[in-house]
This record gives C-alpha cells, structure tokens and sequence, in this order.
C-alpha cells in the first residue's frame, strides 16, 4: 500500500490549456478519495498523470517514496480500471482475470491462487469458464475489478467504472466497490462526474473545477460548508437554490434574510455558528437553501410564520417516498459566474424572468423543494414552504466564498 501525493502538480498542453493547475492533494494509505466535478474540469486528466498516461507539465507526483514523473506506466504499482470493461471477448473470465499476471511470468500456481481469491471475493466462482458476451454488464464491471485485484497494486484508479451500468446496477455496484476497496484497504483514487456516487463512497472528495482544487474534505462537510458558491451547488442532489438576497435588521430581534419582497427570520442557532454574518446585516450576499429544507407549510404545525416562502408550483414529480415540487418565488436569481456553470453542467435552464427579457434584470428564481409524500401541492397553485433557516448558506456575491467564521473575508480553509 502507498500514499498518492500531488505536490504543485499541473497538465500544460502546448497550445496554453492548463487542464490542472497547481495540485496539491495527498491520498493516505489505505484512503479512498473521490475526485469530482463537471465535464472537462481536469479529474481525468489528474488521474491519468498518476497512471504515468499523461506527462506531468509542473510539480512532482509521488506514489510511496518514490517520485514517478518520469516513471514508466508499467512501472508505477498501479491498477487502473476504466469506463469502458476492455475484457478480451475469446478469452474466459478466468483467463481475462489473469491476463496481466501471465505478461509478468509469475508462476501458474500463484497465478490460480491470485485469480480463485479474487472470484470469491467479487462473487465470480460460477462464471470463470464464461466468455463476456455472456454476462451482465456488472458481472463484466467484476471481472475488470479482478484483473486489477490480482495485480495486488500499491493503488487503484478509477476512471468512471459505472457510467456504461443502468440506475439501479450503479446502486449496487457502487456499494459492492466501497466494500471491496474497505476489506483490501488498496490506496483509491476514484473519478467520477456523478456527485451522488461520489459522497457516498468517498471517505474523502476532491471537487475540482477549471483544473483548480477548490475544497478536499469528508462528504459530511462539503455538503455542510461548502467552502464556495461552486461546492455548494455542485454538492447535493437536487442542487441548492441559490438566491440573491440581503441581511437587514429588525427591532433588536435579530436579522432578517430579504429575499425579493419576502422575508425570513434567521436562526439564532446560525448566527451563533457563523460569526462572519454579523458584519453583513445591510448588504447583499447570495442566500444558498437546500431543497431538502423546505417543507410543506401545510403540515408544519409550529407556529413558524416568520420562516414561510411564498411559492408559485410549476411542476409536481411524485416520487413515492417523497415529492419533488418544482417552482418560482418571487425573488432574484443569485448571478455569478461560478453560478453559471453551474447551471450549465445541470444541462437545465434554472433562471426564469417571468417577463420578457428585455424588461431588465430576472425577478423569479425557479427552485426545487424535496418535499414529505404527504404534501398535496399542484401546478398551478400558490403555496407556502417552511424554511429551515438554520441550515441557510450565505456566500459572498463579490468572491463566491462561504460566509462562516469571524475572519476579514468570512471564509474557511480548504
């Protein structure tokens, strides 16, 4: 086992693209780190330049102790897994697991040993005389893990493994690799655009965006504090409604949250946990609410009138365990450029003028609410949502960056 260390690690090409910038992110012995962000964002790129795929521009790259820039791929005490399963179709599940070892000559005897270990603890004992046409795609996906696991690495890389597997196959493969990863305890880097995988399996995840590392923490904490705009739209699912909005001040009882023409008291518990907001009463920030924090005012029976949102339903998606409510508030749309990519990686378009465009600035912010299977929300209606106002993220407008603690700029460390 190894530690995986970036050290100032950047990819350059020759026309000027730098794919990563200055990298520095250490992956414990043992640690299963998650890499993630949108398309294009340099994931793959810092993957493949500790698979030796791609040469190291900047910086140096340490697998152990030794530094690998100039390293041979062969060389390096790695297994990569790909997107694709890259099985060869005429040979067994057996002889495809053992492919690798028999380039290497290592004897037949431990040959057996490895790839009959590996069958058991990926559930492949009945099918090693199968050819791959004739299993599943995660029977397939089990097979690429056992040709690494063989190899008894110092890493594995994983290069987006379940994007070719159906929803529900993601599930259990997903968690079938956590699994695996935990009993071996192989040093993991794993790469994926999916963020729901990627906080789930993570024991810690690196979001990246334009090459640059923006926040390495547990996925608790990402989703908790995000350290910007961009982490805290990129984390969570559905994404966080982001609103512009201004902290002003009321009769002594503590701030209120303006949001367009409504308004919403906020928690003193916050308060207290992000000292930071205190020099922000009277000026604008963004105002981050998850949708898992907005709840239906119809079944909220605590008085809670100083913490509703008037919303305009636009589309109901009932789910069974829980209603997902599409809808407009009569509140500006947040505006950054963080926020914009954002809203172009969702591939939706998230902002709504409710006019033409030439009539100024948006005035409506379309936002999603996660919402209890007993909520009897429609389209078309007017409706009211409890804020949990203790879970609110504020951001600076200017910056992107997370409003927490009492520091010049209220930001946190990465």
């Amino acid at each position: 086992m190894a530690v995986v260390a970036f050290d100032a690690v950047s990819k350059i090409y020759p026309d000027g693209t730098r794919a990563v910038s200055s990298m520095d992110l250490e992956v414990g012995d043992q640690e299963f780190v998650v890499l993630v962000g949108p398309s294009g964002c340099g994931k793959t790129t810092a993957l493949r330049m500790v698979a030796g795929l791609e040469e190291i521009s900047e910086g140096r790259l340490r697998i152990g102790d030794r530094v690998v820039n100039d390293v041979p791929p062969r060389d390096r005490d790695i297994a990569m897994v790909f997107q694709s399963y890259a099985l060869y179709p005429h040979l067994s599940v057996y002889e495809n697991i053992a492919f690798g070892l028999r380039l290497k000559k290592v004897p037949k005897d431990e040959i057996d040993r490895r790839v009959r270990q590996a069958a058991k603890v990926l559930d492949l004992e009945p099918w090693l005389k199968r050819k791959p046409r004739n299993l599943s795609g995660g029977q397939r996906q089990r097979v690429a893990m056992g040709r690494a696991i063989v190899r008894e690495p110092a890493a594995f890389l994983m290069d987006e493994p379940l994007s070719n597997l159906d929803a529900k196959l993601r599930v259990a493969m997903r968690a079938e690799i956590a699994r695996l990863q935990s009993e071996l305890g192989v040093t993991t880097i794993y790469v994926t655009h999916d963020q729901v995988e990627a906080m789930t399996m993570g024991d810690r995840v690196a979001v990246m965006r334009r090459g640059v590392l923006q926040q390495v923490a547990p996925p608790q904490e990402l989703y908790d504090r995000p350290v910007n705009v961009f982490v805290g739209g990129f984390i969570g699912s559905p994404a966080m409604n982001l609103l512009q909005g201004r902290l002003e001040e009321a009769d002594g009882s503590g701030p209120l949250l303006r949001l367009g023409e409504q308004t919403l008291a906020v928690d003193r518990e916050l308060l207290d946990a992000r000292p930071a907001l205190s020099a922000w009463v009277g000026r604008d920030l963004i105002a981050g609410i998850r949708p898992e924090d907005l709840h239906d005012a119809a079944l909220e029976h605590d008085g809670s009138d100083d913490r509703q949102m008037r919303l305009h339903v636009q589309l109901r998606e009932a789910l069974g365990s829980e209603v997902i409510v599409h809808a407009r508030v009569d509140a500006p749309p947040a505006q950054t450029e963080q926020i914009e990519e954002l809203t172009e990686d969702l591939g939706v378009r998230t902002l709504d003028t409710g006019g033409e465009a030439d009539k100024g600035p948006p005035t409506q912010t379309t936002v999603v609410a996660r919402l209890s299977p007993h909520s009897t929300m429609h389209e078309g209606e007017t409706a009211e949502v409890v804020v949990d106002t203790r879970q609110l993220h504020f951001f600076d407008p200017e910056t992107g960056l997370g409003i927490y603690d009492d520091t010049p700029d209220g930001r946190t460390d990465l």
